[in-house]
């Protein structure tokens, strides 16, 4: 059996059959095509004779048989200056004799002329194409446009063993730039590899440089769902790259990508270099490169521009388009077709178009893409920042510009001066459409450019008036109402890769109708996935190594009394009081810098950098420093960070600034020069605080430590700083401290393929709003009539703001006479109803002059009701840290699931104030620390917290706390405290469902979460007291370890109730934040060994034991400060500049413990220092102890070397510490 039609010339004679037949070619003639020049000057003469038959005439009059000669030397000479683009786009000028290289489609059909001349165009395709005097090489298949080679393609079979990449390979090792054919925007612009299945593209060849991109539709289609590749064939007679002849390379299209896509961009960037006198240049590398729409981005602009050319203007379009999917380019492109897009009747549907950004790149990148193509000067322009909004009235009023570049915030300044809109009809293109077009700023935009005449004829209609009577009425309110709603002269066209559901209803496409209006389902016009922008290499997958850690702490309570205090807020205190402590920012920094001189620094050939998620300013604040302290103290020179955050902060007596924190003498770093700054050498970590965590797009970003709650859309585009590609990115790298792999699967899984709306919000709703809050009776029909028409007829009058106030007064009077659940209740509903009216605007027109009014009225008012306060809590003084750990959990890949993507509106049900239950702070403690103390997820916490508050409620907890008092553990465990928790937990289960299934289906979870809140519940309950440290009782329990082995140095030490009493003050001194951080801990673990009434847990026992161990060179490093009033350094002679000093140093710093080195190794004290050593150097400081008796003597030696220590200082401790600066038990504050 034959297999020659299984051959790759198959494949080529198939798509030359096609493009020969039904693609607008004819098949192009090797003997006429000089491979010196690289062109067919016959065939490009035949054209410019067909064409342009009187300056032809003329040109050969003028240069007679030297006519062709002169015309390559010309076209060539424009080539070279200009680029190929630039000269078939504008042709060539000899001598006032200008020469068009090839016809564009017009804008218009009306031009006959124009339209035979662009159908003169000589397309050819030639097959085993030879290209080169140099050798016999030819390129599988290669189209021309009037003689001028501009497309070239390499076929590969997988039948005969070979596929895309070895057409990769062929253009990047078998064909030579330095060929005339191959010149950068001289020939051939684009170079496609394509076999059976996939196709590829490159615009500049460069050897190994050669960068390909792919050219696919996506495995589900191009504007559908689906990641890298293309959809199988429906045809069996179709191939599955067929797409690529039959829609892009096909005559029409490929003129029109010549004509209106494809474009040469020049990219500037500044980067920072030191001269050789150490000082900061700016020096600006430009870099050339053409760009080829990708195919989704030609799909996306070809289909919004037929369905905008079969339907007209006065629709709605959502793009949801990933980063990585050129949304830039795509907007520019798409702006540019509309701006000159007509109907089938010829006309212009559009008299300008829009294009609302905040991205100033985008500005620029727009302007530059728009002004390669063909345009008249004055048709674009933009409103900067330094403009006044005037500007934008002026171009709208004045109609000349086809192109408006501007932001939404101008519009709600300028709306009321528009002066005509009769007529018109505009689109409206939305970079980012999930930030901006759902409040008050957008509907100022309608109101300035929607044509209102059918708006006015309806609603004179339901009025029962005439259109002029209406007129004559018409207000601010009119203008307003007849703005509302969709418009027939207004089309938006609204881009986003995280669409909010009040984007996908305004916006989306309705693709299920339900039964009743919240069962509809919406979803984008276009989408190009976040799974196919991954799969296809335009971004990287930030979830491809992200690893979680579990922070464990225990508080405790360090005052006698036991105050109450509302729950919400005093657990949140309690949290942040851990977050804010200096011994846990000092535990995250070090994890911080380790890591990323273990990972980060290698990454990128040593350019990657890495951001550090923050909580808040003051956050932000104290782990820069901390970085900056501990790379000092470590000798690390390799580490160089920065501070963002917005305003002021204050620390300890000084105000700090972004600016201030980042500028170094000479050096002065703006905010706006932040970016570049960072880009540069100088500096690789960037701490931020609600800054940068959007829209900031750095290739090098390749860590992300993270501290800081994320969830939903916040966490998409927080983690999505990383994944923008670059060379040398392999990967990505996330630490993260307080998410969990879970909560960051289910943000990222509604954007990772494509969003769906399941449940929209009834936007008739918002009449519910308003009759909720008439209930309340707070004020009256008359007030609200009175006090619209002094907020509308007072505009510009100098005592408005008074006249308003006074007019409100008494309806807030009334307000703040409700009670606080009542309060919380109304101005939740007020709050929600302006929301929602806003958002109703968008969608639709209800002509409610009455509705109307009470929005205008309510807005006014939800600014000046008070909030409710929340009782604020600051229990620094009243509680400590008595242990933190931080464990590294496993590295992982966080899968997403395909999909995933529905989400749903809001809810338009007015909230009630929530429950504010007050407790006692031990009972708040305790719930902390059982959901941080045991080895709970971060999910679990959950569950856990929310069966805690179950059972803590009084009656429950009256009822364990007897249970308690009169049975022994076994028995409340086993017999007593089961039945309580299962009630709590169906009760849970009832208000939470969907969380709570994963407890009923585990049943160790569920037992493990039962046997440690029993355990510590029944503990609580019995020794409600033994939390505090008690300094009397501690001295007391270890006078008999000094009993027993300080007999041979007796003579030599003060009395051992001496000894002890200064172990104790030494513990509590105030000496510097990064020691102080050991105060807590070490007074907890020595009041849980020696002062608790009860048996201490084994598990416990071994905690206390390790912080002991590990916090001796601590202890030391407090004994030197409180001697030398400095902190330690380094003395060795082979220490490097700022090093840290280990717990070697602090031993040798120390004459009683250095001194052991040359006592007989017989010596007890000696022995004990070296066990000690060892069990410090221990993994996670453990030592090799296995039974509870050996803890036992282990915690006694530790206990006795810290006595030891003490014993032989204390003349010097006696001589410096004065009595005022010793308090004990006073922790370290926490930054305000």
């Amino acid at each position: 059996m034959s297999n020659e039609d299984l051959k790759e010339k198959q494949f080529e004679a198939d798509i030359e059959q096609w493009l020969l037949e039904k693609g607008g070619y004819t098949k192009g003639n090797q003997n006429t095509y000089d491979k010196e020049r690289a062109i067919d000057m016959t065939t490009l003469i035949k054209f410019l004779a067909l064409t342009q038959e009187k300056q032809w005439d003329r040109y050969v009059r003028k240069y007679g048989d030297k006519a062709e000669s002169r015309l390559y030397q010309v076209f060539q000479e424009n080539v070279v200056r200009y680029g190929l683009i630039w000269v078939l786009r504008n042709g060539i000028d000899d001598m006032g004799i200008k020469l068009k290289m090839c016809y564009f489609r017009p804008a218009s059909e009306l031009n006959e002329e124009l339209m035979r001349k662009y159908r003169q165009n000589i397309l050819q395709e030639t097959r085993q194409f030879a290209y080169s005097t140099q050798n016999r090489n030819t390129i599988d298949m290669v189209l021309s446009l009037n003689g001028i080679p501009v497309v070239a393609l390499e076929l590969k079979n997988q039948l005969t063993g070979q596929n895309i990449e070895n057409s990769r390979d062929q253009w990047k090792n078998d064909r030579d730039p330095a060929e005339l054919l191959f010149h950068f925007n001289t020939r051939i612009l684009a170079y496609f590899g394509v076999d059976l299945y996939e196709a590829i593209m490159a615009t500049e060849l460069k050897k190994d440089k050669t960068y390909f991109m792919p050219f696919n539709q996506g495995s589900g289609g191009a504007g559908n769902v689906g990641g890298a590749g293309n959809p199988e064939c429906e045809d069996p007679e179709n191939y599955a790259t067929s797409y690529l002849w039959k829609r892009v390379l096909r005559r029409d299209m490929l003129l029109s990508i010549l004509q209106r896509y494809i474009s040469r961009q020049e990219e500037e960037k500044i980067k920072l270099v030191r001269d050789k006198h150490g000082k900061i240049k700016e020096k600006k590398e430009t870099s050339v490169k053409i760009i080829f729409p990708r195919y989704h981005q030609l799909d996306v602009v070809e289909k919004l521009l037929a369905d905008t050319e079969e339907k007209g203007s006065g629709q709605n379009y959502l793009i949801q388009h990933s980063a990585g999917s050129g949304k830039s380019n795509s907007i520019a492109w798409l702006t540019y077709r509309l701006a000159s897009l007509h109907d089938a009747e010829q006309k212009s549907i559009f008299d300008a178009v829009f294009v609302i950004t905040d991205r100033r790149v985008l500005n620029s990148q727009l302007q530059t893409t728009i002004l390669g193509f063909d345009h008249i000067e004055g048709q674009i322009e933009t409103i900067t920042d330094k403009d006044p909004s005037t500007k934008l009235r002026d171009v709208i009023n004045e109609g000349a510009a086809r192109i408006v570049i501007c932001t939404l915030h101008r519009f709600p300044v300028i709306y009321q001066e528009v002066t005509s809109r009769s007529g018109k009809h505009y689109a409206i293109i939305v970079d980012e459409a999930h930030s901006s077009q759902s409040g008050k700023s957008a509907e100022k935009v309608k109101t300035a450019l929607a044509e209102t005449d059918e708006a006015l004829r309806e609603m004179a209609e339901l009025e029962e008036k005439t259109e002029e009577e209406l007129e004559k009425e018409r207000d601010a309110m009119m203008e307003d109402l007849l703005a509302q709603g969709k418009h027939n002269n207004l089309s938006f066209y609204a881009f986003t890769a995280t669409p909010k559901p009040k984007t996908l209803q305004t916006f989306g496409v309705l693709v299920e109708k339900g039964k009743t209006p919240e069962e509809d389902k919406y979803r984008a016009f276009h989408i190009y996935s976040m799974l196919q922008a991954i799969e296809e290499g335009f971004i990287k997958d930030v979830l491809l190594q992200y690893t979680p850690y579990s922070v464990t702490y225990e508080i405790q309570k360090r005052i006698e009394h036991d105050p109450t205090y509302e729950e919400t807020p005093a657990t949140k205190a309690v949290k942040a009081y851990h977050d804010n402590h200096q011994h846990v920012i000092n535990q995250k920094t070090e994890i911080i810098v380790e890591k990323f001189r273990a990972i980060t620094i290698n990454a990128m050939q040593g350019q990657a950098k890495a951001m550090v998620v923050t909580s808040s300013r003051a956050h932000a604040l104290r782990y820069f420093m901390q970085i900056k302290k501990y790379c000092e103290d470590k000798g690390y020179t390799d580490v160089h960070p920065m501070v963002a955050f917005s305003g002021k902060v204050k620390f300890g007596e000084t105000e700090y600034t972004e600016t201030k924190l980042n500028s170094d003498g000479e050096l002065h770093i703006s905010e706006e020069r932040l970016p570049l700054y960072f880009a540069s050498d100088m500096y690789n970590i960037l701490v931020v605080a609600d800054k940068y965590q959007t829209g900031f797009d750095e290739p090098l970003l390749h860590t992300m430590f993270v501290d800081k709650k994320l969830k939903n859309v916040k966490a998409v585009q927080t983690l999505s700083r990383l994944n923008r590609s670059h060379k040398d990115k392999e990967d990505t790298y996330v630490l993260d401290f307080v998410n969990d792999p879970e909560s960051i699967k289910k943000s990222f899984e509604p954007f990772y393929t494509a969003t769906e709306l399941i449940r929209p919000v009834d936007v008739n709703g918002v009449y519910n709003f308003r009759n909720d809050i008439a209930q309340y009776h707070l004020w009256n029909p008359a007030e609200e009539e009175a006090i619209y028409k002094l907020a509308s007829e007072t505009k510009g009058d100098k005592s408005r703001l008074a006249k308003l106030s006074n007019a409100f007064k008494p309806i807030v009077t009334r307000f703040e006479q409700f009670d606080e659940e009542t309060r919380f209740k109304v101005r939740s509903l007020i709050k929600n109803f302006v929301r929602f009216y806003a958002y109703m605007a968008q969608v639709e027109r209800t002509y409610d002059r009455s509705l109307y009014k009470t929005y205008i009225f309510c807005d006014l008012l939800y600014r000046l009701l008070p909030k409710t306060p929340h009782e604020k809590v600051d229990l620094n003084k009243q509680i400590q840290l008595i242990n933190s750990r931080i464990e590294e959990g496993k590295t992982q890949q966080i899968v997403l699931e395909k999909g995933k993507g529905g989400i749903k509106g809001e809810n338009v049900k007015g909230g009630g104030k929530p429950d504010e239950n007050t407790d006692l702070l031990s009972n708040i403690i305790d719930k902390v620390n059982l959901m941080f103390k045991g080895n709970f997820t971060k999910e679990d916490r959950v569950l856990v917290e929310s069966i805690y508050d179950k059972l803590n409620q009084p009656k429950v907890r009256r009822k364990l706390t007897k249970q308690a008092k009169n049975n022994d553990p076994k028995q409340f465990a086993e017999s007593i405290f089961p039945e309580v928790f299962a009630e709590a937990a169906q009760e849970c289960y009832g208000d939470q469902m969907e969380a709570f299934r994963r407890l009923f289906q585990n049943h160790d979870l569920y037992n493990s979460i039962m046997s440690q809140m029993g355990d510590m519940m029944y503990a609580n309950f019995r020794a409600q007291d033994e939390a505090v440290f008690n300094p009397e009782r501690f001295k007391e329990k270890v006078l008999p370890v000094m009993q027993a082995e300080f007999s041979d140095i007796q003579a030599e030490i003060k009395p051992y109730p001496i000894v002890a009493d200064w172990l104790v003050k030494v513990i509590a001194a105030e000496t510097a934040p990064s020691m102080d951080g050991a105060n807590d801990v070490l007074q907890n673990a020595f009041n849980r060994l020696y002062c608790s009434p009860r048996k201490v847990a084994f598990m416990d026992k071994k905690s206390h034991f390790r912080s002991l161990v590990s916090y001796f060179e601590v202890f030391l490093k407090k004994i030197y400060f409180i001697e030398n009033g400095k902190e330690m350094v380094v003395t060795r002679e082979n220490a490097r500049p700022g090093e840290m000093p280990s717990l070697a140093d602090c031993i040798y710093q120390t004459p009683c413990l250095k001194r052991l080195k040359y006592e007989p190794d017989s010596s007890k004290f000696k022995i004990w220092l070296q066990q000690l050593r060892d069990w410090r150097n221990e993994h996670s400081h453990q030592a090799p102890i296995a039974t509870e008796e050996e803890y036992d003597a282990a915690i006694h030696i530790v206990t006795t070397l810290y006595l030891y220590v003490t014993a032989y200082n204390i003349t010097w401790l006696q001589s410096k510490v004065k009595p005022q600066s010793v308090t004990t038990g006073t922790a370290q504050q926490p930054l305000e």
